[in-house]
């Protein structure tokens, strides 16, 4: 009776002990590296051509760390443990920093879109519906002033119709410079005041403390489907682009090699900087990538093309890093390929 009760007690502390250590959530997210898929099956335009090779969309796994996960991170290679501040504003959800990200998914498959097609010299029409706020930091100026889904009008008087127009403007904002604001709430036109300041993990920049993104509707021929599921974030605009361009033009861009790489798309073709970038040249390595973009930001110390090199380094790939700033700098680089024997 008594062996019984205490093998009871120590199976309950260890039941208890193994669902801590799974599925208790620590302060803190890990980042791994994720996958490299095909992206054929996640583009489809309408008649488009096929090609040899494939164009690869990398991610990075990551999600809210429990103790066991949080452990096994500190002992994994191109694994990192980030404070949870510093990868969601204080008072953002998970579900609702997963919402924003699919948003900046749909953004830059949008980017993507419009590059391509303009590239490709195929219809394309554009219309610019407003710019409106997905997010709003705890902590930041903002916070007490604007909400999410309102739609920003306008900034000191100047019309506002894409969200780069508001970031320019007030990039050019010292610390402590309020702007005005025009927005529309529940059908309602407000002026609101809002103070600059130093985002509390990026101290170097200043702003209100919103994310925003810019409505637009746009209008293809022939047309497009992504199927893109339940991947955030911005950082697939590059190679979304490069995929669509593939299939609306006869030319074979890939030349039969399997093509990765990584960067956010602006929608005039700049390939900007994104994180994680060592954890995606690992997942294209381990898929067999041939070829893998890295952003160069015009040669800057420290640019993703230097870490990606570093990691490609480190893990001994035969894969070839290449520095591109535009998405003419890919193109040029495909184009000019001899096809793979």
């Amino acid at each position: 009776m008594f062996k019984n009760r205490r093998y009871f007690i120590a199976t309950t502390i260890m039941i208890a002990v193994v669902i801590f250590m799974t599925y208790y959530k620590l302060p803190y997210y890990v980042y791994q590296p994720g996958s490299a898929s095909a992206l054929d099956p996640v583009v489809e335009v309408d008649g488009g051509y096929d090609s040899e090779g494939e164009m690869h969309l990398v991610t990075v796994r990551g999600g809210p760390a429990t103790p066991a996960y949080y452990l096994w991170a500190k002992i994994r290679p191109f694994h990192d443990i980030y404070p949870v501040e510093q990868v969601r504003p204080e008072g953002v959800s998970h579900d609702e920093y997963f919402k924003t990200q699919l948003h900046l998914m749909e953004s830059s498959q949008e980017a993507a879109t419009v590059v391509a097609y303009r590239a490709a010299n195929k219809r394309i029409e554009i219309e610019y519906k407003g710019v409106y706020i997905i997010n709003v930091m705890d902590n930041m100026p903002a916070h007490e002033v604007l909400k999410m889904g309102d739609e920003i009008v306008s900034i000191d008087g100047m019309k506002v119709t894409q969200t780069s127009e508001l970031i320019e403007y007030v990039e050019g904002k010292e610390e402590g410079e309020s702007v005005q604001l025009t927005i529309i709430r529940n059908d309602q036109e407000l002026t609101k005041q809002v103070e600059l300041a130093p985002f509390p993990h990026m101290p170097e920049k200043i702003g209100m403390g919103v994310t925003l993104v810019t409505d637009r509707e746009v209008e293809v021929d022939p047309p497009i489907i992504f199927h893109s599921g339940n991947i955030g974030g911005p950082s697939a605009g590059l190679m979304f682009s490069l995929e669509i361009y593939d299939q609306l033009t006869e030319e074979d861009l890939t030349k039969g090699y399997k093509v990765a790489g990584t960067g956010e798309i602006t929608y005039e073709g700049k390939v900007l900087r994104i994180g994680g970038i060592d954890k995606k040249v690992v997942a294209a390595h381990k898929q067999g990538i041939d070829i893998f973009f890295a952003p160069n930001e015009e040669g800057r110390e420290g640019s993703n093309y230097q870490e990606a090199l570093e990691a490609a380094k480190e893990i001994g790939t035969d894969m070839k890093v290449v520095p591109v700033d535009t998405f003419d700098d890919a193109i040029q680089y495909l184009k000019n390929l001899e096809p793979k024997s």
